[in-house]
């Protein structure tokens, strides 16, 4: 869509038995040996957990292991032959052994990098690839694991919205990456706010978005969609074979699309037609386009098909710049129009007149780079948009990422939040409508990764993935500004940089981070992390809730009397509350200049409508003053949700275990998956450590080696020593998972897995023979 329109490494073959440990690690003495006689043991085993230890989920072995494998069991670690000799595992602990293997296993190229094993995002390419698809074990890492946060207003309201279209170099870049990359200065977006719709676009035939766009805008909110292309000669060719083939072929295709969203679980399709269809195709495009919207409403809650403005009723490709008579067949067969972007101000009124009730589904194009005869685009852009909300249309502003594009990489953010702030004036925000409310501002991406305000991992890194919840980023010229910090953070890669003057005469300013649209549960809990900076500190800095106005709405008890302008100033607890200083501990305290603070808030009949940053004086003083301060954390929390029962890490297997040689003699390279499972929607993501590999005994600091955003992970290229022959090494995992409300989570309930791995046997070549 336009203004026109290596050689893989040796892998593995492997031989792995598990061991569910129990309470102690094992009983007494015994060898290791085939395990002829489960049938009598097999009830009890499975009663203690053996089973599951073994085989994975409902006593099956996962689908993305091919194969048999041999099931073995060692009444006592300490006893086995050539065994590492550990202590006893703590409960829960799954051990796995292995005997090292390089003969080739090879992983689906189109699911992992072919170079690393790596899992990637992936497209497809022509009509036989669309319908030969099929669901896979090994696309489990493409699926998309944040649901669609709730806010407000929905999307189905009769406000104009906003949809974005990405289009960056052709697609599937640093962002194919699921666990992401050492990439510097990557293209980040942010401002989830504003917008409505994300589209992820590229010139494959069926684009599927990289799953870390999906998760990243599901987590504000934001639908996303699919691209499916048609173009030039070989998208008449694709046409006529399913939209000339009559009414099987045309449904069969559009119930595929339907079941790729589904699956992938993001929330519908663009549809983008620029060639010219026979009289035949062209007859059976509307019902294509009706029956693929059914199917995704149907597959998908809340899903959208959304037409581009290319091909007239007639078959002919020319791009109207409207909605008229000659496209309207097909805006009636969907649910949307996107129109071409070379109109004019007589356009919009023609395409108000027609679209009647359905104003809001026309998405009234806008290039950014400003290609043909068009309004404006670049820093101009809003000259479009301005004109486009006078008519109540929704607007469609496509490549956004001129600004990473032709501005260059090294002021991005400066100038990404720029390029936004010109907009916001026409840009509608959107309303957090459900808690937990918690988020560090990181962006996906950093120079470091951080933790506790400490350089957790210094060098570049990007995953779009662990982006968490962004604020409104509010400007005012002169008076306020809003951007990122990468060069300190308290968790994360950013922390949000905020900086102003409390003008003469005033007290303090507030600066609007969240709008809140949701009721008030009886008592709330929050935190802030802060940091001050520059030359002026004589400033304090708190928390402000607003709610709606309300005869109903009171703070503490029913006989107080609510303040008038419905602002709220929650206690600041210079101590937890009883019964949650564990959870709580932070409050209070700080580390490496950053300031913790926790407060208590207790409303009834109220409803939130605003979390803001109350910028005090602490003095008065008839000057204007300054200020400079970094947000690292703000968490609102329901009381009621925080003291719940802790959850744990379960089912912790490893799969795909690929051996390569080191870069010594005395190294291995080992990547393996990661599986487990965990109670749906309870974690944000998770952190998975590295406990040191070691071939005697002693004990080494975990080692992040990344973040997963769902219950696997693939660990690629971790170094491990060789074991020598009849010797054992030992390599142990944890994985800790990070919850909404970013509340620590005790280690005892992590999950945690050790592998024990050896030598071949002597007489056996390293590639199993």
């Amino acid at each position: 869509m336009g203004p026109d329109g290596a050689e893989r490494g040796r892998g593995t073959r492997r031989r792995s038995r598990w061991r569910r440990s129990g309470p102690g690690g094992g009983g007494g003495g015994g060898r290791w040996g085939w395990d002829r006689h489960r049938a009598g043991d097999r009830d009890r085993d499975r009663e203690q957990g053996w089973a599951r230890g073994w085989v994975g989920l409902g006593g099956r072995w996962p689908r993305c292991w091919p194969g048999r494998r041999w099931l073995w069991r060692c009444p006592s670690l300490t006893s086995c032959p050539g065994s590492f000799q550990p202590a006893a595992e703590s409960r829960g602990t799954t051990v796995l052994h292995d005997t090292i293997s390089t003969r080739p296993q090879p992983l689906p190229a189109r699911h992992f990098d072919t170079k690393t094993t790596e899992p990637v995002s992936f497209f497809l390419s022509g009509l036989e690839e669309l319908l030969s698809w099929q669901p896979d074990g090994n696309d489990d890492f493409n699926v998309c694991t944040v649901q669609l946060a709730k806010r407000q207003p929905p999307l189905h309201s009769k406000r104009p919205r906003t949809l974005v279209c990405h289009d960056m170099r052709g697609g599937y870049l640093e962002d194919r990456f699921i666990q992401g990359s050492a990439t510097s200065n990557p293209y980040v977006f942010y401002h989830w706010r504003y917008i409505d719709i994300f589209v992820y676009f590229s010139h494959h035939t069926v684009t599927i978005p990289p799953v870390c766009w999906t998760n990243a805008a599901h987590r504000n909110g934001v639908l996303v969609l699919g691209t499916f292309i048609t173009e030039w000669t070989d998208g008449e060719k694709l046409c006529e074979s399913f939209l000339a083939g009559g009414e099987e072929a045309f449904r069969a295709v559009s119930e595929q699309l339907a079941r790729i969203a589904q699956h992938y679980r993001f929330d519908g399709w663009l549809v983008n037609m620029e060639n010219t269809l026979s009289a035949a195709a062209v007859k059976n495009l509307p019902p294509f386009l009706r029956h693929l919207t059914a199917q995704v409403h149907s597959a998908v809650p809340g899903g959208l098909v959304i037409w581009y403005d290319s091909i007239l009723q007639n078959g002919t490709l020319k791009w109207q710049n409207e909605l008229n008579e000659d496209n309207r067949v097909f805006f009636d067969a969907c649910d949307g129009l996107f129109t071409n972007y070379n109109w004019k101000e007589e356009h919009l009124e023609r395409t108000r007149s027609l679209a009647g009730p359905r104003l809001t589904d026309v998405y009234v194009g806008i290039d950014v780079f400003a290609r043909g005869d068009v309004i404006s685009g670049g820093f101009d852009t809003n000259k479009s948009l301005r004109l486009i909300r006078q008519h109540g249309l929704s607007a469609a502003i496509f490549a956004p990422g001129w600004v990473y594009e032709h501005l260059g990489e090294e002021n991005f953010l400066h100038n990404e939040n720029k390029f936004w702030g010109l907009l916001a004036e026409y840009l509608l925000t959107h309303s957090v409508c459900t808690l937990p409310l918690a988020t560090s501002f990181s962006l996906g991406m950093g120079t470091s990764r951080f933790l506790d305000g400490k350089v957790e991992e210094a060098g570049p890194w990007y995953d779009l993935s662990a982006q968490e919840i962004q604020p409104l980023y509010p400007e005012q010229e002169g008076r306020l500004s809003t951007s990122c910090c990468l060069q300190d953070a308290w968790c994360g890669g950013s922390s949000l940089r905020l900086q102003g003057i409390i003008p003469a005469g005033e007290e303090h300013v507030a600066i609007r981070l969240f709008s809140l649209q949701m009721p008030a549960p009886p008592k709330l809990f929050l935190t802030l992390l802060y940091k001050l900076e520059g030359p002026h500190t004589e400033f304090t800095v708190a928390l402000e809730l607003t709610t709606w106005d309300s005869e109903t709405c009171h703070e503490g008890n029913v006989t107080s009397l609510p303040e008038p302008s419905g602002r709220h100033h929650p206690r600041f607890l210079p101590a937890p509350p009883p019964g949650l200083a564990k959870l709580l501990a932070s409050c209070n305290s700080g580390s490496q200049g950053w300031t913790s603070r926790c407060y208590e808030l207790d409303l009834q009949g109220c409803s939130l409508r605003d979390l803001s940053l109350l910028v005090s004086r602490q003095q008065p003083s008839p000057q204007e003053m300054p200020f400079s301060c970094l947000l690292g954390e703000v968490r609102v929390l329901d009381a009621a949700s925080v003291a719940a029962a802790p959850l744990q890490v379960q089912n912790l297997l490893a799969s795909q275990l690929w051996w390569q040689e080191g870069s010594t003699t005395e190294q291995l390279s080992l990547s393996l998956t990661l599986r487990w499972t965990f109670p749906p929607d309870q974690a944000s993501w998770f952190r998975i450590f590295s406990q040191g590999a070691r071939c005697r005994q002693g004990q080494t600091a975990p080692q992040l080696l990344g973040l997963a955003h769902g219950c696997l992970y693939r660990a690629v290229g971790l170094a491990v020593p060789r074991p020598a022959a009849g010797q054992s090494c030992r390599l142990e995992l944890l994985v800790e998972p990070v919850l909404h409300n970013e509340l620590p989570v005790d280690p005892q309930l992590w999950g945690r897995l050790v592998l024990i791995y050896s030598a071949p046997a002597t007489g056996t070549s390293r590639d199993g023979h």
